[in-house]
């Protein structure tokens, strides 16, 4: 897996040559967030389809 320097560097050349800062940013907080929720699905850290379910119900009471 490439280093997160070489993930940002291919994200940023993949825009359009336009991209506001603003933009950029969005962009590299999106990707934050992807491979944050990678890296907890690779140590068991989430909820099955049902204990969603499950966990929803009692918060909506």
């Amino acid at each position: 897996m490439p280093n997160i320097k070489e993930i940002v560097i291919s994200l940023i050349n993949e825009l359009p040559e336009d991209s506001s800062l603003e933009d950029i940013m969005e962009h590299l907080y999106v990707k934050q967030k992807i491979l944050k929720g990678q890296r907890q699905l690779e140590a068991g850290q989430f909820y099955t389809h049902e204990e969603a379910k499950e966990i929803m119900t009692e918060w909506l009471k």
